[in-house]
């Protein structure tokens, strides 16, 4: 089974949701990350408002495990600073690790799921990888939506705000994210792919 190794600490699992601090990156397509881990904080009645490892956070149950729901602080292309030293201190190993992230080659609200993997452009996985040292983690990819051209600056986009169309669109399924992370926790990777690719 891909997921999940015998962590050695008390907490089984990390779910990071990827984006930049501040408000006004709030409602950017780089910060869905956070909005994931915002909903399923709601669904669990936590809040993730502690701070350690430049990283805002709070540990919860789901579906019986101990989990770490994470918030790097870092700005995106320093996320895997906050990452690595959360996985070494709470003993996590990196098939424990699920990091959810925007996505701009999927349409707007599209999921993907993967279990390990390049980083693909994208600067907050290339940070994950370069910190933790792998990059068989499994992740939840949230589609933001493709650039309206190819020569379009790709920082632009990201760092855009989603238009309330979009927004609402991500934010009805989040409820799929939520049920994506569900199944990777139980080792169930294989049916959030079918489910969900």
């Amino acid at each position: 089974m891909f997921f999940k190794k015998k962590a050695q600490g008390p907490i089984s699992a990390m779910i990071v949701g990827l984006g930049n601090p501040g408000a006004k990156y709030q409602n950017t397509r780089h910060n869905v990350g956070f909005c994931a881990i915002d909903h399923i904080c709601k669904k669990l009645g936590c809040n993730a408002d502690k701070l350690k490892f430049q990283g805002l956070y709070c540990r919860t149950k789901m579906g019986g495990d101990e989990v770490l729901l994470l918030k790097p602080q870092t700005f995106m292309n320093e996320s895997g600073k906050s990452v690595s030293q959360f996985a070494s201190f709470f003993k996590i190993p990196p098939e424990n690790i699920i990091v959810i992230f925007d996505d701009v080659s999927l349409d707007v609200g599209k999921l993907r799921v993967r279990r390990k993997g390049s980083a693909g452009g994208h600067n907050g996985i290339k940070s994950i990888i370069s910190c933790i040292g792998s990059e068989d983690f499994p992740r939840v990819k949230i589609g933001v939506g493709k650039k309206p051209h190819p020569d379009y600056d790709l920082a632009d986009w990201v760092l855009a705000a989603l238009p309330i169309k979009d927004r609402e669109t991500i934010s009805d399924n989040m409820d799929s994210v939520y049920d994506a992370v569900c199944d990777i926790l139980k080792g169930d990777c294989e049916k959030a792919m079918a489910k969900y690719n």
